[in-house]
């Protein structure tokens, strides 16, 4: 069988949206994919849908945005969205090169065609944490979104408040329990944290230190709640965060890149707890799932308002991020902001809060969409 090539080069810049991934935030990031599939303008951009399985397979997928819904409560996934048959798809590794390629066992490959950027719509570990933003730098192929450094750091919960820390922007109160501590020393691990709670208070909040979407977060009250709630973070990342409890609203504002620099969107409120939400805090199932509104934009004195926007391009230069970033503050009751985290592929879906800031800062989805597939065309890969 002969090789089979992709009839012409598109004369329009040819996006893959990749999306899935082996982290416990695959569905979410299906869910992402639907949301910018239905957004990109296919008079400017040749798409080209890619899914990586929850075990790590590269799958050509459905150009289909609707199977790519929530339908209840249940998370689509790439499994069920391939296009391609057996096999899988490879990208280059030659950055002299930017074809992709369709392998099938016991047959001639695939050609593709060429790819000129990549909008890698992957939440958590192997795809938000530098690890494809790497593997894209070698290929030399342009993406959306931070690079390596930046989308590492942004991750690890742990040495995100450190850099922040380091540049002298407020973080909030917080332990680490690391694998070996947990595995080796339990009991030397619960005392930390009991004395982390004698100086800052009970309840505090045990997480993953590298996973989003609120997955793996419980509150806990005093220690017999501890090891229950470390083994429930530990089932997404044997790395664990302890935080105290910043009483106080929880603001996000979202920094989105533009030709002079980094700007921010006007700020959003996330409810309090109690307050209809019906969730002790902006967890998973409220995120998504019974999707909680916020409140866009946040009722803040220009004065606040202003502060927060400040501290949010702050953290995204202070990380060196790049494209978009999604700051998340508490605002205390002495008036003082705290950077709780920066995501750097937040959420993305039209009920999220990142694009949903933006488009009351004057920035459709369609637009914000646009604007960062230019952006990351216009960017080189390598030092820079």
């Amino acid at each position: 069988m002969s090789t089979t090539y992709a009839s012409s080069q598109p004369s329009k810049p040819r996006v893959a949206v990749v999306f899935g991934g082996r982290s416990s935030e695959h569905g979410i990031s299906v869910v992402t994919a639907g949301a910018v599939l239905r957004a990109i303008d296919r008079t400017r951009y040749d798409v080209l849908p890619i899914g990586i399985t929850a075990d790590g397979r590269w799958v050509r997928a459905v150009d289909d945005a609707e199977r790519m819904s929530i339908r209840g409560s249940e998370l689509p996934d790439v499994a069920q969205l391939s296009d391609g048959g057996p096999g899988g798809v490879l990208l280059p590794l030659d950055p002299a090169g930017r074809e992709v390629v369709h392998s099938r066992p016991g047959e001639v490959p695939e050609v593709l065609g060429e790819v000129d950027v990549v909008f890698p719509v992957l939440h958590g570990p192997y795809g938000e944490d530098g690890t494809i933003q790497g593997m894209l730098e070698l290929s030399g192929v342009p993406y959306v979104g931070s690079g390596v450094l930046a989308s590492a750091v942004g991750m690890d919960k742990e040495y995100m408040k450190r850099v922040l820390a380091s540049y002298g922007l407020p973080v909030g109160p917080y332990e680490v329990i690391r694998p070996r501590e947990w595995e080796q020393d339990a009991s030397g691990a619960r005392k930390k944290v009991v004395d982390f709670a004698a100086e800052h208070g009970w309840p505090v909040f045990v997480k993953p230190a590298r996973a989003g979407s609120s997955m793996g977060i419980t509150k806990v009250d005093d220690l017999t709640g501890l090891d229950e709630a470390v083994e429930e973070a530990r089932r997404h990342d044997p790395k664990i965060l302890v935080e105290a409890l910043l009483s106080g609203r929880e603001i996000e504002c979202g920094v989105l890149e533009f030709g002079d620099g980094p700007r921010a969107s006007v700020p959003a409120e996330i409810p309090a707890p109690g307050t209809g939400t019906g969730h002790d805090f902006y967890d998973f199932e409220a995120k998504y799932i019974n999707a909680s509104a916020g409140i866009v934009p946040a009722p803040l004195t220009a004065e606040e308002t202003a502060e927060v926007q400040r501290l949010a391009v702050a953290a995204f230069e202070a990380v060196s991020c790049e494209g978009l970033v999604r700051a998340d503050f508490f605002l205390l009751e002495d008036g003082r902001y705290v950077i709780n985290e920066i995501n750097t592929m937040p959420g993305f879906t039209p009920i999220s809060m990142y694009p949903q800031m933006w488009e009351k800062s004057g920035v459709s989805y369609p637009e914000l969409v646009d604007r960062l597939i230019q952006s990351a065309l216009h960017r080189p890969t390598g030092l820079r």
